[in-house]
């Protein structure tokens, strides 16, 4: 019999458009020969919908509650006798389900929120649990734990919304230029590459307006460097390596998704059979210590002289026509079905270690 499986899509965040990309080819690739898919879109107003037909992606660019297209029907999660069904608030009918994907980017999604609505629903799903994305988003938390690991990251200060920083004293403890970066946002949203006292004072407001906690970090001269990682925590496989080169300033939000010409993506990665090791075992010890499960993409920067940096991770990698985690797993040599289909098992088997706990004293 098979098994259902719900596409969770959309979500209040800045990167709400790109979830649906994503989800789009997540959908294209699911095995239909042993799953049934069902499509929930979660409004920007965090309104859930349930869609009939994968050509909601071709109608839509973006779910809002006054905006609707035809066929979407608000549904809510919730458990009856003990297991997750999707009810419809309308026609009153339930449905099972047996496993969650988000193809939820960034805020809500990428965090930790949804995952332990999930847990709380009894319900797998596909990717890192509660501690891992909630960790994996926050940035200044991320540092810690990659510290307390020995990996290797760039320098960083945590700036706060409530408090005044000058330019000077940044520049004088990281160096300038320097980045700033939401801690909690994904895919370069309000990340800024700073220059100037100008630039610091304008671009830090655009910062803030994603989170109240924002990080000062180091600018590293290197190659931008990325490696997909999968698996249980204790036992994650790393990909081959992709390089990206871009051709805006930076990889910014733009780069990555609205600008096809945006950075060249060159998977392989060219570097000696030392440097993708040395990659591969720092992604795979990252997963491990920031308690990843599933997938992850661990970003680095190469330096010219062999050492590599955490830039960051990704919990919830993009899965767009040119996004890199499924790139590097082809050139890997395992196709998009397969990946997907693998995902979906490792969610089964990560909550069947999970059913092993005691949630009883008595």
């Amino acid at each position: 019999m098979k098994k259902t499986v719900a596409l969770i899509f959309g979500g209040k965040s800045a990167e709400h458009e790109i979830s649906l990309l994503s989800c789009k080819n997540v959908a294209s690739a699911v095995d239909t020969q042993v799953y049934n898919k069902f499509l929930v879109g979660i409004s920007k107003q965090g309104t859930w919908f349930y869609f009939e037909h994968e050509s909601v992606f071709e109608k839509i660019k973006a779910l809002n509650d006054h905006e609707l297209p035809a066929g979407a029907e608000p549904v809510a999660l919730i458990t009856r006798n003990g297991s997750p069904v999707f009810f419809f608030l309308n026609s009153k009918k339930e449905v099972a389900i047996d496993i969650a994907f988000p193809v939820l980017h960034g805020t809500y999604g990428e965090d930790g929120s949804i995952q332990g609505l999930f847990k709380m629903m009894n319900l797998p799903f596909v990717g890192c649990g509660v501690w891992g994305s909630a960790a994996g988003m926050d940035k200044a938390v991320m540092k810690k734990v990659l510290k307390d690991a020995g990996i290797p990251h760039a320098r960083y200060k945590v700036l706060y919304s409530h408090k005044s920083y000058r330019y000077e004293d940044i520049a004088a403890e990281l160096g300038s230029p320097f980045f700033i970066k939401p801690a909690n946002a994904g895919s370069s949203v309000g990340v800024h590459k700073i220059k100037t006292a100008t630039d610091f004072s304008s671009q830090l407001q655009d910062s803030f307006k994603f989170d109240h906690k924002v990080l000062a970090e180091e600018f590293i001269q290197g190659r931008e460097i990325e490696c997909s990682v999968m698996g249980l925590n204790h036992s994650p496989k790393a990909s081959v390596a992709g390089e990206v080169i871009p051709t805006h300033e930076f990889y910014s939000y733009e780069a990555k998704y609205l600008d096809d010409q945006g950075a060249a993506l060159k998977i392989p990665a060219e570097l000696s059979a030392q440097e993708l090791a040395t990659i591969q075992k720092i992604a795979r010890e990252t997963f491990t210590a920031m308690g990843c499960d599933g997938l992850t993409r661990v970003d680095f920067f190469l330096k010219k002289d062999g050492q590599a940096y955490i830039n960051e991770i990704n919990t919830i990698p993009g899965f767009t026509k040119i996004s890199m985690y499924p790139k590097m797993w082809e050139a890997s040599g395992l196709g998009y079905k397969d990946l997907i289909s693998q995902l979906i098992q490792l969610g089964f088997d990560r909550y069947a270690l999970d059913k092993k706990l005691e949630t009883n004293y008595f």
